[in-house]
């Protein structure tokens, strides 16, 4: 191997499960919580849950997937996943990602 060459690592994107709805953050409203503007048309209040806020930094612009509650699904829902700059252009490529 030459010097200077890294092997980039192979890694899936994880694609929306059941109930997960991909979306981008548009507003910081601290404290955990943001505003998200999801692929179903809706902005919901997105909550950050506490074992996700001490490993990951989310800002605004950054694409995520979200569970909606059960109750209130319109209005709130947890984030769940951050995908990298990358990861989200290969979901806007194969039609996950349509705002």
């Amino acid at each position: 191997m030459s010097r200077g060459y890294e092997p980039q690592e192979v890694r899936r994107v994880r694609t929306p499960r059941r109930g997960e709805i991909p979306a981008v953050v548009e507003q910081i409203l601290g404290h955990g919580k943001l505003r998200v503007r999801c692929t179903d048309g809706k902005v919901r209040l997105g909550r950050i849950p506490g074992k996700m806020k001490k490993r990951i930094w989310i800002r605004e612009g950054d694409v995520v997937l979200i569970k909606p509650w059960e109750f209130q699904s319109d209005e709130k829902a947890d984030i769940v996943w951050r995908y990298t700059r990358t990861e989200a252009n290969w979901l806007e490529k194969r039609g996950y990602l349509n705002l």
